[in-house]
C-alpha cells in the first residue's frame, strides 16, 4: 500500500467530522462588538483617555471647546522608566491633564473657596503646564517665572479677552511684547493692564495667590510639579492651591480631536456639532 492510498481515509474521516452549526449573522456581530468594547475599555482605561477643556487658562495653547486626546502611557508612574517601555519621566513643558488637588489654604467661608466655587477635591480634571520641577525654587514676580533664582525662559506675549458677549469663550487677542528667543519653547500670554504696571515700573500685588509668588519662592516637594496656565491672568493654577502630587497626573494631552465654538454654539452639545473649528482638529498640543 502505498503513502496516498494511507492519506486518502485520513482525509475523508476529517471530511466527515461534524463542524457544527454555522455562526448567525447576529453572533457574527455580537462577538465583533464584544472584541471591540474590550479593546475600547482596555485603551480608555490604561491607555487613552478623552477630556474637554470648559476654561480658558491655557489660551490660546488650547481653546475653549478643544475636546483633546490624553496619553496615559507615557509617564512611568514609578518615576524611571522602564528601558523597554515607550516611558518616560515627566518634564517642564509638558502640558499635563491631572485631577484638582483641592485649595486647603482657603477657608471656605471665602468666595475664592472650593466650596464657594463649587469645585470637588480629586473629582474635576485640570489642564496645566509643567514649570517647576521636584527640589527646583519658583518664584512668579512681575509677569515672569524664575526657576532656582533664574528668568525662565518662554515667550511672553500680550493676550486679552476680547470685547464682545462671548468674551470668556473667546481666544484672546494677541499682540508682540518681546521678541522670540532660540530658547523659548512655548507662549505665555499677560493682559495688557499688567504687562503696562510691569512696564511703568509698578510691582504688581499678588496677595490672592499663596505659592511660589513674590515674598514667598518656594522649594517643589518630591514627587509633586509647580504647574500655571498659559493664560496667566485668569488661570486658576498652582500659585494658589499649590503642587500637584505625581499620583494625581493623568496623562499628557496630546492634539484635539474635534473643537467647537463654545461661543456661538451657545455651550450645547447639538450646537457643538453644528460649530466646529475644523482648523484645529488634529491640532498637535505644545
Amino acid at each position: 500500500m502505498n503513502t496516498q492510498e494511507k492519506e486518502k481515509p485520513e482525509t475523508e474521516e476529517k471530511e466527515k467530522k461534524p463542524k457544527g452549526p454555522p455562526k448567525s449573522i447576529f453572533r457574527e456581530y455580537l462577538e465583533s462588538f464584544t472584541v471591540t468594547l474590550i479593546m475600547a475599555i482596555f485603551g480608555m482605561t490604561f491607555i487613552l483617555q478623552a477630556v474637554t477643556v470648559p476654561t480658558g487658562s491655557m489660551q490660546n495653547t488650547i481653546l475653549v471647546g478643544d475636546y483633546l486626546l490624553v496619553n496615559k502611557f507615557i509617564f512611568n508612574p514609578g518615576g524611571n522608566p522602564l528601558p523597554f517601555l515607550p516611558m518616560r519621566d515627566i518634564e517642564r513643558g509638558d502640558i499635563i491633564v491631572f485631577k484638582y488637588p483641592g485649595n486647603d489654604v482657603v477657608p471656605d467661608s471665602s468666595p475664592n473657596s472650593d466650596r464657594s466655587r463649587r469645585l470637588a477635591k480629586y473629582q474635576i480634571n485640570y489642564v496645566k503646564r509643567v514649570i517647576g520641577l521636584p527640589g527646583e525654587k519658583i518664584e512668579f514676580k512681575n509677569n515672569q517665572v524664575f526657576i532656582n533664582d533664574q528668568p525662565l525662559p518662554e515667550h511672553r506675549l500680550i493676550g486679552d479677552l476680547p470685547d464682545n458677549e462671548n468674551r470668556d469663550q473667546s481666544a484672546l487677542e494677541t499682540s508682540a511684547f518681546e521678541e522670540r528667543e532660540a530658547d523659548d519653547k512655548w507662549n505665555a500670554y499677560y493682559s495688557s493692564r499688567t504687562m503696562s504696571a510691569v512696564r511703568n515700573g509698578f510691582t504688581l500685588k499678588l496677595d490672592h495667590w499663596n505659592f511660589g509668588v513674590q515674598g514667598k519662592p518656594m522649594v517643589v516637594p518630591e514627587n509633586s510639579f509647580f504647574v500655571m496656565g498659559d493664560s496667566r491672568d485668569q488661570s486658576d493654577d498652582s500659585r494658589g492651591w499649590g503642587f500637584v502630587p505625581r499620583e494625581l497626573v493623568i496623562g499628557r494631552a496630546m492634539f484635539v480631536y474635534w473643537s467647537c465654538d463654545r461661543g456661538a454654539s451657545n455651550g450645547g452639545f447639538l450646537g457643538c456639532l453644528t460649530h466646529p473649528r475644523l482648523n484645529r482638529i488634529g491640532k498637535f498640543v505644545k
